[in-house]
């Protein structure tokens, strides 16, 4: 494309804008012939340090924010912005230009961004459209797979995917967006057909400053980036919910467990051990849904879902087949089965919020079975990360748990011991071990499993790695529990 087209009239030009651009990054070690390279001030370093790297390397043109930074190369486009990643985004946008020629799901929220996102794949296949999507587990094109190293990519490999989709024949795009993002601006300049927000409760506040600008930066979704004809679902119990509602002027779809003004309201619903029974209430119309998925958490990603669809205008026996069919995906209340006579589930919940309705939700299935049996937690807290919400997690999982084996999660730089440390600061109860090596205490934990009980591993999910003095290993919660429980026959 030619650099004049991705210009706009606030940039600071210096030089040639006819050039060919092939390529836009902010990485300079990926920087090709005819590049564009977006010098980004970020939080480890600063891009403004690699120019000269990239030109080197290719690049023909530079975004720069910094005004005190001076080059003599005449040879390459130097272009001055006030905000790096702003133009970024824009560039990118303009460089890939799909948006509006696809229609495009934005998900935010703490929680039930993946599921809800699978749901929404698994309801628009059955009613014959071709979809993409980009989260945390993995970036779907149809059935193709591509590893996701961010839930929500830089904008270029963001736009690239988009781009990558629609010369694929995709025709929808449902997209986890998170508050990094959101704040990073990684996704602006992406015309949203509909913004979902799922819930919001105490994560990333060690890159939030609190709790109202971890909102603010999922607001954005909604008053920044949603068209103005695009439809905003929102999840009205939850109080950050009814703000967006209020705050916003699009169109709405609320649902709720609670709420019977709610569009899509759940009037009931029946957990058993083989799946769930829910009645929900579309706009005064009742529909019965058998699922699969377990757990109060399932019931309001399927009523968000659910929500889309009806917003999509997918026909109701759709929306219903779809959800009766749906699996969850990997590491979201997955249920390992090796034929023990305990039950043992996955779950990614690493937040105090999920961890909560994770824990009620097991408790609930417990009743429905046997009052007998115990509810055994494992789990650990990230390291470099949000320490307050440690001892509260470590209260909940306590105060919910018969028992709670204390672990390492993906310690990063900290000692996991003085993780854990934290983590006991909010328990009260005497009913927890702490084991520090995590594939020891899934051991452990299988090993004093009787029947009725119900094993509980909490924070990792679908990840295949723990994260150790800045190196990756590879480890799977679900590859050792196999192991263990084969052990176990």
């Amino acid at each position: 494309m030619i650099l004049r087209e991705l210009l706009r009239e606030d940039f600071h030009v210096t030089g040639n804008i006819d050039k060919e651009i092939t390529h836009i990054s902010y990485n300079s070690k990926d920087i090709k012939e005819a590049s564009l390279f977006v010098a980004i001030s970020g939080e480890k370093t600063d891009g403004h340090l690699f120019i000269e790297e990239a030109i080197k390397k290719g690049s023909i043109a530079v975004v720069y924010e910094k005004e005190d930074f001076k080059s003599d190369d005449e040879s390459v486009t130097w272009i001055r912005v006030n905000d790096s990643r702003d133009a970024l985004a824009w560039i990118s946008s303009r460089f890939y230009g799909v948006c509006g020629k696809l229609k495009i799901i934005g998900i935010t929220g703490t929680n039930g961004k993946t599921t809800t996102s699978y749901l929404i794949r698994q309801i628009l296949r059955k009613y014959g459209k071709k979809t993409g999507v980009i989260g945390t587990i993995k970036y779907l094109i149809e059935d193709e797979e591509k590893a996701a190293p961010h839930t929500t990519p830089e904008a270029p490999e963001f736009h690239g995917l988009l781009y990558e989709m629609f010369q694929k024949g995709v025709e929808y795009v449902i997209s986890e967006v998170s508050s990094h993002a959101l704040s990073l601006k990684r996704v602006d300049y992406t015309e949203f057909d509909v913004a979902v927000f799922t819930n919001l409760s105490r994560d990333h506040l060690d890159f939030h400053k609190n709790m109202e600008d971890y909102f603010q930066a999922k607001k954005r979704l909604f008053t920044d980036l949603l068209k103005k004809e695009g439809i905003a679902v929102i999840n009205i119990d939850d109080e950050y919910g009814r703000r967006i509602a209020q705050e916003v002027n699009n169109k709405k779809i609320s649902y709720s467990l609670k709420n019977p003004q709610a569009d899509v309201y759940v009037k009931g619903y029946r957990l058993n051990f083989k799946g769930t029974e829910i009645t929900l209430s579309i706009q005064g119309n009742e529909i019965c849904i058998k699922t699969s998925l377990l757990g109060i958490p399932n019931i309001y990603n399927i009523a968000s879902a659910i929500s889309v669809a009806y917003a999509l205008n997918v026909p109701i026996d759709t929306i219903v087949s779809a959800i009766q069919e749906a699996k969850s995906p990997e590491g979201r209340f997955e249920c390992i089965d090796e034929g023990q006579d305990f039950l043992v589930f996955v779950d990614y919940a690493h937040t105090p919020d999920a961890l909560e309705r994770l824990l009620l939700s097991v408790r609930k299935l417990k009743e429905e079975l046997s009052k007998a049996g115990r509810i055994i937690t494992v789990f650990g807290c990230g390291g470099n990360r949000d320490r307050g919400k440690r001892p509260q997690m470590g209260r909940i999982a306590t105060e919910l748990s018969d028992l709670v084996i204390l672990t390492s999660d993906n310690p990063r730089w900290e000692e996991p011991r003085e993780i854990i440390k934290d983590i006991e600061e909010g328990i009260v109860k005497d009913n927890y071990i702490v084991v520090p090596d995590r594939e020891m205490s899934l051991w452990i934990a299988t090993k004093i499993c009787k029947r009725g009980d119900i094993l509980v591993v909490a924070g990792k999910g679908h990840e295949d790695y723990q994260e150790i003095k800045g190196q990756r290993h590879h480890f799977s919660d679900k590859e050792v529990l196999i192991k263990a429980l084969k052990g176990l026959k």
